[in-house]
């Protein structure tokens, strides 16, 4: 287990020495998607049409992001993140096609999506649930945001983060996963704790 901080745009070499359990610091930039945003990636790349923002060498974080006007600029209140399995049915075209090096998320996401990682390096960090304004914080400044027609929550914001952490690596680009190794445990486990209880 490491302590890493990388630096956008993150290299195919840099996720490749990510491993489960390391603890990593993001700095530079980070475009956040939801769900009306994954979907409407999709349909331009069905479409073939080009995006207005580049996904290459960039995380992609799962955030709604809470938002103001300031003096013309936009000031980040709340940053938190929304559940990845959301995304889950449309992540892997995003990976394969986007060249996006790091997700970030809570929760972890599913088998197709942990594939992709797999087979384009890329990696799963984690961010704590519940802590959307410590995650403001850490965004130093809105470069960009596209497709507010989707509404706040659903736009594609491009912030300048400075050490955007900790995240935890819980999937990695080599196939592992901390969420189902956990689940395998408690699985193996189960009988022994049941079998602590008198269930009649």
């Amino acid at each position: 287990m490491e302590q890493i901080e990388l630096k956008t745009p993150i290299l195919v070499e840099d996720t490749r020495r990510l491993a489960v359990g390391d603890v990593i610091y993001v700095t530079g930039t980070v475009l956040t998607a939801r769900d009306a945003a994954h979907k409407r990636i999709l349909q331009f790349l069905h479409d073939g049409r080009e995006l207005p923002m580049d996904f290459s060498g960039l995380p992609l974080y799962h955030c709604g992001p809470l938002a103001k006007r300031a003096d013309n600029e936009w000031v980040v209140l709340a940053a938190g993140p929304t559940t990845s399995m959301r995304m889950e049915a449309f992540e892997d075209e995003v990976i394969r096609n986007l060249g996006v090096r790091l997700i970030i998320g809570k929760g972890g996401m599913g088998e197709k999506t942990s594939m992709a990682m797999k087979d384009y390096s890329a990696a799963y960090g984690a961010f704590t649930g519940g802590a959307a304004v410590l995650a403001s914080k850490l965004v130093k400044r809105v470069k960009n945001v596209e497709w507010l027609d989707l509404g706040m929550a659903e736009a594609v914001w491009t912030f300048e983060v400075d050490k955007f952490g900790p995240l935890i690596v819980c999937m990695d680009s080599h196939g592992n996963n901390l969420y189902a190794n956990v689940r395998k445990k408690a699985e193996k486990t189960k009988p022994e704790i049941i079998g602590g209880f008198n269930v009649q």
